[in-house]
């Protein structure tokens, strides 16, 4: 089995067939929908925790 060539790729040198800069690591954050669901878990913690703060209890039947 013949040797590799080393690795060359840097995040500063350009790609050898086309010029253009390789990016390294994810090419993106998560998906939007994963964004939005996780403000909206928080946001209704937060409501949570601030309702029990304020007296509001669990809302139970008991009187």
């Amino acid at each position: 089995m013949a040797d590799l060539p080393p690795d060359r790729d840097t995040k500063d040198s350009p790609h050898p067939d086309t010029g253009a800069r390789r990016r390294r690591g994810p090419l993106a954050g998560a998906p939007r929908w994963v964004k939005v669901f996780g403000i909206i878990a928080v946001v209704l913690v937060l409501l949570f925790v601030i309702s029990h703060l304020a007296g509001g209890g669990m809302g139970g039947h008991a009187p």
